[in-house]
């Protein structure tokens, strides 16, 4: 398939700049493969296509507020720099990006905070944006950390254009979020109540968990039209043996497996044998599933309604089929549903 055929015109009013007042009040659209069919719902009715022992995969990763503003020495230039993933504790290197990249050299410093709190030192240039800081700071490692993020703020993706308010950095994250790693939050998770989850453990379904810590590559343009030369950044995965056992007991079961969300459905793809089982696993992924393609492990998928072109349009079109999900859009549109990250969401069953 080609860039192209997942060109929609969204209307920028129907992306979502706020979360719903409850998180599982959003709206929900359900797609039935089989049928065609496309019912409207409320996200707490979600319960209504589930049954004792079916298996609901969450993604645990944690947000961390990634985006600082600093300014350059000497010239006192703005920078923006956000922070990707942490390279070494001890040195305190972290892989970043900055903007605008084409003013930071190595050697450059740049100060943070009001009363330039922390310092850092450009020491490579990596890709034409990226960079490696080392952030000169005495003092323990949790302090460091502290007072890292303590100048952060959440990392909205772009397209929320707005300033970022003080409760993003509750409703940027899942209620479950317990691994810090992520730059990018798991959507589809978002959704989930304490009150939501409490009833699907009364129906008696069981929760499974992997960690994928989300970063930018989401968010990134895909700039072949040939699906097959995009590249995906890798991001890291953990897959324990407590959750493969389970999906494995379930599959064997022939139980529903819902992949709540792209990242969890990458993750359970990633790890998957071509009988369906999945193994444990602790590493890096970069997979990248775009129509066709055979799903092995997880029959259902909660996912929220993503931005034309973007890869994670193109898992869902995958999952879904490619006419039906592009159909859906279309009436998820004419029906004003909210899309983006704190939009509503979709269920494929």
């Amino acid at each position: 398939m080609k860039l192209s055929q997942f060109h929609y015109t969204l209307p920028d009013k129907l992306i979502a700049l706020n979360p719903s007042q409850n998180r599982d009040e959003s709206r929900l659209m359900v797609v039935n493969r089989a049928t065609g069919q496309i019912e409207h719902k409320i996200f707490r009715e979600i319960l209504e296509y589930f049954k004792a022992n079916d298996v609901l995969v969450f993604n645990d990763t944690k947000v961390f507020p990634a985006r600082l503003f600093g300014n350059k020495e000497k010239t006192g230039a703005k920078i923006e720099v956000f922070l990707l993933r942490e390279l070494n504790r001890e040195q305190r290197l972290w892989d970043v990006l900055v903007d605008p990249a084409r003013k930071i050299r190595i050697g450059n410093k740049l100060y943070f905070g009001t009363d330039e709190a922390l310092v850092a030192e450009v020491i490579d240039n990596t890709t034409s944006r990226g960079r490696t800081l080392r952030f000169l700071f005495d003092g323990p490692a949790e302090e460091f950390k502290k007072t890292l993020y303590s100048l952060g703020e959440t990392p909205l993706p772009k397209f929320i254009n707005r300033e970022v308010e003080p409760e993003d950095s509750e409703r940027y994250q899942t209620i479950f979020a317990a691994n810090e790693g992520a730059v990018a939050a798991p959507t589809a998770g978002m959704h989930f109540s304490r009150e939501l989850l409490k009833r699907f453990e009364i129906l008696g379904t069981k929760s499974a968990f992997v960690t994928l810590h989300a970063g930018l590559g989401n968010f990134r343009n895909v700039e072949v039209e040939d699906l097959t030369k995009h590249k995906m950044d890798s991001e890291q995965l953990i897959v324990t043996q407590k959750t493969a056992t389970m999906l494995n007991d379930a599959h064997k079961q022939k139980q529903n497996i819902c992949a709540v969300g792209t990242t969890v459905m990458k993750s359970l793809e990633t790890v998957a044998t071509t009988s369906g089982n999945i193994k444990i696993f602790d590493g890096w992924t970069n997979k990248f599933v775009f129509p066709p393609y055979d799903f092995t492990v997880a029959n259902m998928l909660i996912s929220n309604l993503h931005l034309s072109k973007s890869t994670l349009l193109m898992m869902v079109a995958a999952f879904g089929g490619y006419d039906l999900i592009m159909h859906a859009y279309n009436e998820a549109m004419k029906e004003k549903y909210r899309f983006g990250t704190y939009g509503d969401a979709m269920l494929i069953i």
